[in-house]
């Protein structure tokens, strides 16, 4: 185990639905982070960029889309799409060029501007990718699984529609306090339950929006950073990337229950959980020394799952430590301090790099009026559809 790479600087546009290209939102990240880092942009030896499928042939070049925005200056340059996990990977690809010596520092950037509504595959027909399936065959949109989840929470473990209301009433005070959260006001839960049923048990305040935004990091080695004068940064300790194990699936979607089926139980050692435990291995941590989590809570059932899946808590009981007030804002383990993707929503390709900026502000203690007291290590969690994990374990 290395002491891995260090975060000199951190990043973001402002999410919302800005109507700009999504090179701007990276590209203003990006200056925010080198500024942040103390760097110009001619010190970068090498930039990641997230690919967005949704923004056109630059979309699929989106490092040397990011490069061209900030001035051409002879970085190396790759991009790397892996859906919700490309920003995980984006870190990665920066760290394993870190630590093979091929440069000492490297920007990592993801944007995007999404289209209003759900997403839907792009590209043609795809009859070999289960995104592409779940959508033509089975008529399974992201909101209509989401609520399938949520409905499997319901039979195996007794979780509540109030359950999962106390999701977002809990990330939307914590949005509150975050200047780039689009939706920055405290909901409660007799509003979520007022909004409209998008797919039951989920309402419209129980899924998180689509929108624009940009984030980005600068990663640079130990060595690098003690020269630069920062002698105790946070560092990336272990980036996990896993794929499934047969006969796991990425969607698990026979084992999901309806109000006409009887749910399975969930299979042992599921993707999610196989994620989370790859990134402990290699940090060298367990759930025990975590002081915070950022998880992608697509809607508000599916946090409750990754508590479980990342060891908070155990089997089922995800829904008992949101109640005991353990994962809010001065609680034993804050979950989506930063307000989650229900104070965000979605910009696929800066949403893991976000999650990482939320961390080291967070480490640093420079999170305002929703910092973790005494916070030393956290982990980001989420994953990419077609089997791609996404996991950072950052530590101070």
């Amino acid at each position: 185990m290395t002491d891995g790479v260090a975060v000199l600087g951190a990043g973001m546009h402002p999410w919302g639905k800005w109507g700009r290209g999504f090179t701007e939102y990276g590209a203003v990240a990006a200056r925010a982070a080198l500024a942040d880092a103390g760097l110009t942009w001619g010190e970068v030896g090498s930039i990641v960029g997230a690919v967005t499928v949704r923004g056109g042939y630059p979309g699929y070049v989106a490092g040397a889309s990011f490069a061209k925005a900030l001035g051409w200056q002879g970085a190396r340059v790759a991009s790397v799409y892996a859906a919700c996990a490309s920003g995980a990977q984006a870190v990665d690809t920066a760290r394993a060029q870190i630590l093979a010596g091929l440069a000492d520092v490297v920007l990592v950037v993801g944007g995007d501007a999404a289209p209003k509504g759900f997403f839907r595959p792009v590209g043609g027909d795809r009859p070999d990718d289960p995104d592409w399936l779940r959508f033509r065959v089975l008529g399974a949109t992201n909101p209509t699984y989401f609520g399938l989840y949520a409905r499997r929470r319901m039979a195996v473990h007794g979780d509540t529609a109030e359950d999962f209301a106390l999701v977002k009433v809990k990330n939307s005070a914590a949005g509150a306090l975050n200047p780039n959260a689009r939706y920055r006001r405290r909901v409660g839960a007799e509003e979520v339950a007022a909004s409209a049923m998008v797919a039951d048990p989920l309402r419209l305040l129980d899924i998180c929006a689509t929108s624009d935004g940009g984030a980005a990091l600068v990663l640079s080695s130990m060595e690098f950073a003690r020269r630069h004068g920062v002698a105790d940064p946070v560092r990336i300790r272990a980036v996990s990337t896993v794929t499934p194990r047969y006969p796991s699936t990425v969607l698990d979607l026979p084992d999901i229950a309806t109000d006409s089926t009887v749910a399975a139980e969930p299979p042992d050692g599921s993707f999610r959980a196989s994620i989370a435990r790859a990134a402990y291995e290699e940090a060298g941590v367990g759930p025990e020394d975590l002081s915070l989590a950022e998880v992608y809570d697509l809607s508000t059932a599916l946090e409750l799952q990754w508590y479980e899946d990342l060891g908070l808590c155990a089997e089922g009981e995800g829904a008992k430590l949101l109640r005991e007030g353990a994962t809010a804002l001065g609680g034993r383990i804050p979950v989506n301090a930063s307000g989650g993707l229900a104070s965000f929503g979605e910009a696929v390709p800066a949403q893991a790099i976000a999650q990482v900026c939320e961390l080291t502000w967070q480490l640093r203690g420079q999170a305002g009026g929703r910092q973790v007291e005494g916070a030393r290590v956290g982990i980001t969690a989420n994953q990419g559809l077609f089997g791609h994990g996404s996991s950072v374990i950052a530590v101070r």
